[in-house]
């Protein structure tokens, strides 16, 4: 097998022409002619360049309304004929056959039209069949041939040619290869699912875009992101994004996307140390700093409201890793870019995945994140006394914070502030005696608070210690064999509480 091949013929049917031409231009003074099919060949045509028409090659029209052009051993025969193997050398001739060292071809916009809603015939028409086939072809034979299997390698190839000519080594070659199958993989992934429509009978997830990561959750793992980061959000500042922040960003999303008050919400670990809902930015800052000023150092911050000059001057007092918000006025953008690490990123209006991945063992498990929120109406009251409608306003508050806490978890609210939260305990109790004991550190007036819970009390311990710190109303899953335990304590002590029959583990 020879090191290095000579292009001398290649096959172009592509969709994208936008830095083709220039491709062509150069690939003709090379010496290399061309094979092409409709609109492609008469692209190339008007620049000037001779092309030889796929049908004049295999003597067939293009038929079957577009379906069937390349599909002939014509074709892929120059394709897939081995350079080195005598039979193969043999049949080129004896069937008239021209080597093929160059395919560049894109797929038909499949995904695309999915994603416009069209009808499915009109999605099945985009099932490419030819193009599939070229590139899996052409790909297999990378020893012998180049192949291109998107516009995204343009650029390379151009880079390539002007470099080399048009003259490839084996490393080129598979390189070209690798990007391929990424395309067809892809390709293929994307077709299974629409026909899966959400059944999930196997995992199939094909992502193109890949940054590497200076590291992972420690400088000793290797880590890379796979996504487009870029889609939901503008970094006008700072450092390189880690893989922790990574984490914490999503967490803030997650948590930041409950409310639809002027919210700001401060984390640290992808736990809340501070939240609260305010008429004005300001005031939600300011109190949501308030509910742990010593964790919000090195923390996320993230409002769901414009950030203004004032804000930014308040925010700037203290050391934080990543701020995200709608936008930022002129003004506060240069109090906040004064630290030339802080990450500031402007989110767009964009989606996040409904799915959740986890790897562990030898395999990954798949769920559907938890997206519930519950409302006024879905407080089933389950005590004497009734709430009221601050303590409803509280218990929602505190439902949304503890849903976004590390279990067991307990969160602790006053006026839509978080006073305080017990996260990550293996007992509940644990966890409310870790708020409280936060809440009074930081001199929190625990009295007229409500208590939210991730999941039911077996017990009535937490809630005796609950009301003997001032809590008067409580919001829970319910569903426990003991329930009953803990309604009677309150009724006892004057402690309204409400069930919501959904419980909210993060682990």
């Amino acid at each position: 097998m020879a090191e290095k091949k000579r292009i001398k013929r290649a096959l172009i049917s592509v969709f994208h022409k936008e830095g083709l031409d220039e491709i062509l231009k150069k690939l003709h003074a090379e010496g290399v002619s061309f094979i092409s099919t409709g609109g492609t060949k008469n692209f190339i045509e008007s620049l000037g360049l001779p092309c030889e028409g796929v049908e004049d090659l295999t003597g067939y029209p293009s038929i079957l309304g577009g379906r069937v052009k390349t599909l002939h051993p014509s074709i892929f025969g120059g394709i897939l004929a081995r350079r080195e193997n005598e039979m193969d050398q043999r049949q080129l001739t004896e069937y008239k056959i021209p080597e093929i060292d160059l395919v560049i071809v894109d797929l038909y916009p499949f995904q695309e039209t999915v994603a416009s809603k069209a009808d499915e015939q009109a999605i099945i028409e985009k099932i490419d069949i030819g193009g599939i086939s070229l590139i899996r072809a052409a790909a297999k034979n990378f020893k012998d041939v180049v192949i291109v299997a998107s516009k995204n390698q343009y650029s390379p190839l151009l880079q390539l040619l002007e470099e080399k000519g048009a003259e490839t080594t084996i490393v080129d070659r598979k390189w070209f290869a690798k990007e391929a199958f990424a395309v067809s993989s892809e390709y293929d992934t994307a077709i299974f699912n629409y026909f899966d429509d959400k059944d999930g009978s196997v995992l199939r997830i094909a992502v193109n875009e890949k940054k590497h990561l200076r590291y992972g959750e420690n400088p000793h793992q290797k880590a890379d992101f796979y996504g487009k980061f870029e889609a939901m959000f503008d970094q006008i500042h700072g450092k390189e994004i880690s893989y922790n922040n990574l984490l914490d960003i999503d967490a803030a999303l997650g948590l930041i996307d409950e409310f639809e008050e002027t919210t700001f919400a401060i984390l640290k670990h992808n736990n809340a140390c501070g939240i609260a809902s305010r008429p004005t930015v300001l005031k939600a800052w300011k109190d949501a700093l308030a509910g742990d000023p010593v964790s919000s150092f090195g923390g996320i911050l993230v409002s769901n409201a414009f950030i203004n000059k004032e804000v930014a001057e308040e925010i700037n007092k203290i050391f934080f890793e990543v701020i995200i918000a709608p936008d930022y006025d002129t003004d506060a953008l240069e109090v906040l870019m004064q630290k030339k690490n802080r990450i500031i990123l402007i989110r767009k209006p964009s989606k996040t995945c409904p799915i959740q991945f986890r790897s562990l063992l030898n395999g990954v498990l798949v769920q559907d994140k938890d997206l519930s929120i519950q409302t006024a109406n879905d407080l089933e009251p389950i005590t004497e006394k009734k709430l009221s409608i601050k303590e409803t306003e509280d218990l929602l508050f505190a439902n949304k914070i503890v849903k976004h806490s590390k279990s067991n978890a307990i969160t602790l609210v006053k006026n839509k502030q978080l006073c305080a939260s017990g996260i990550g305990q293996t007992s509940r109790v644990d966890a409310l005696k870790q708020a409280i004991e936060k809440a009074n550190f930081f001199k929190f007036d625990l009295q007229g608070a409500v208590m939210a819970s991730d999941a039911y009390f077996p017990f009535p311990d937490c809630v005796e210690i609950a009301s003997k710190a001032g809590i008067t109303a409580v919001i829970q899953p319910g569903g426990s064999v003991n329930d009953s335990l803990s309604i009677d304590y309150c009724n006892k002590h004057n402690v309204a509480m409400v069930k919501t029959g959904i419980r909210h583990f993060k682990h």
